[in-house]
């Protein structure tokens, strides 16, 4: 009875010591001393706006679109908004005095072309492409006698950036002599640079949209 009560005695540390040792046990114990697991926490405006670099941290705000927020690429339709505020300020083009006549334009009779925003990793840049024609009227003295006089200023396709280049050509819908249209069409161009400076606050406002 004394052995049998010795050896249980001899083989309980044995189990103790290899009960230790096993993956289980040591699982166990690593886990009670390991840092608890990261509990899920929702951000609020202001520290999801730091997270992302839009707050008052140091990234700039990106430009475009809601869902490109990474700027990646977005062209933008300008179309509407262009042909409308063109034809607003060359509406608003006063009356021209000549030293035979004067004239003032009636109408912005064509406003053909595209407008746009592109934005490309997160830059802004705009663009457009247009085609004019506006209505004119005006009298002049011709062979002694004041006559009325209509017509059309046509300006050719032109770009951002080309309104130095800026052309124009003279229509006529009266009939006219060869010396008579040379002498109007001449003063009849001299609403081009005024057209030039009109357009130069549209492309300004195309900049800063």
């Amino acid at each position: 009875m004394e052995e049998t009560t010795a050896a249980a005695t001899e083989t309980a540390p044995v189990a103790a010591t290899e009960q230790k040792s096993s993956y289980r046990y040591w699982v166990r114990e690593a886990t009670g001393d390991a840092a608890p697991l990261p509990v899920p926490r929702k951000l609020d405006a202001a520290a999801a706006a730091a997270a992302n670099g839009t707050g008052n941290g140091n990234a700039p705000q990106a430009l475009g679109s809601v869902w490109n927020q990474a700027g990646t690429w977005e062209e933008k339709n300008l179309n509407s908004w262009a042909s409308c505020r063109i034809k607003d300020l060359l509406g608003s083009l006063g009356s021209l005095d000549f030293s035979t006549g004067k004239a003032s334009i009636d109408e912005v009779s064509k406003c053909s072309g595209d407008a746009y925003l592109v934005t490309v990793r997160n830059k802004k840049r705009v663009g457009y492409n247009y085609e004019l024609s506006l209505r004119f009227k005006g009298e002049w003295i011709i062979k002694e006698e004041q006559k009325k006089v209509t017509g059309h200023i046509d300006i050719p396709e032109f770009s951002f950036g080309e309104l130095d280049d800026l052309e124009a050509e003279v229509r006529f819908t009266d009939s006219l002599e060869w010396d008579d249209k040379s002498r109007i069409g001449k003063d009849v161009k001299s609403f081009l640079s005024p057209i030039r400076e009109k357009l130069r606050t549209f492309e300004q406002e195309l900049k800063d949209r």
